[in-house]
């Protein structure tokens, strides 16, 4: 992605207390675990909301997303501008898709943008369109939208019309472009990121056999009501955590 102009960043006072450096520790692992897994490649993002109401989290535009630390994350403030970090690193030029979306969504505190082939290939076709076939795609029972504009969202009008087209749903598509997924915590976004290329490579698959059978509104309340969230979130972070560990993925020294 392009950059955009920024004032080289210095570390802020309140920069590295417990709670933000176990947010820089989750985001990090969150998008080398996303690229180990071949969801989030040599572009892309990860953000978080900082809880003292500074901005946010995010990856520069210089690192790769194959090779992030903790410590080279930059603090954007609400409207997408650098507050913080190593000197020289620069914001992604779509950091206002992160700024437009968590300034519009108090329930969200994570969002990832990423370029999944096999799931951008739904806003390139008139059908089918990607809905929910596996259990847990039910997180996007409400409904998948597709952005009709493909362009780089690296104004803050482009935003705005992006958090617009997501609206009160969970993730979307940007036609020609890639995805949008958001949630409440870092390892609930890894997961949902997870099981949002799942159900989309498991639709493709499928058409290969035949006709489309989508979860029924009622096969989707009846698992709905079974979910547990936080024991499925936790259960999945735990087992990926553990995998990026045996592989050298993640440090064991980051809290997670």
């Amino acid at each position: 992605m392009d950059d955009v102009s920024r004032t080289e960043g210095t570390k802020s006072p309140a920069q590295d207390g417990p709670a933000e450096q176990h947010l820089r520790d989750q985001v990090a692992a969150c998008t080398l675990m996303l690229n180990d897994q071949g969801i989030l490649g040599y572009s892309g993002h990860v953000s978080v909301r900082l809880p003292d109401g500074r901005g946010f989290l995010i990856q520069s535009v210089d690192q790769s997303r194959a090779s992030l630390t903790p410590d080279l994350l930059l603090v954007c403030d609400p409207d997408g501008r650098l507050l913080s970090g190593p000197a020289g690193l620069r914001p992604p030029s779509e950091v206002f898709m992160h700024s437009e979306i968590l300034r519009v969504r108090p329930d969200v505190n994570a969002v990832a943008h990423f370029h999944h082939d096999r799931t951008t290939v739904f806003t390139l076709v008139d059908a089918p369109r990607l809905v929910a076939i596996k259990n847990h795609a039910v997180r996007w029972a409400s409904g998948i939208p597709t952005h009709g504009d493909p362009s780089h969202v690296n104004t803050p009008a482009r935003g705005r019309a992006l958090a617009a087209t997501l609206g009160a749903h969970h993730a979307a598509l940007i036609r020609a472009h890639g995805q949008i997924v958001v949630a409440e915590s870092v390892p609930a976004l890894f997961i949902d990121c997870v099981h949002f290329v799942e159900n989309a490579t498991a639709m493709y698959d499928a058409a290969l056999l035949g006709a489309i059978l989508p979860l029924t509104a009622d096969e989707i309340a009846s698992f709905q009501q079974d979910l547990k969230r936080d024991k499925h979130v936790s259960k999945l972070w735990s087992y990926y955590v553990g995998l990026a560990l045996a592989h050298g993925v993640v440090q064991p020294d980051w809290s997670l």
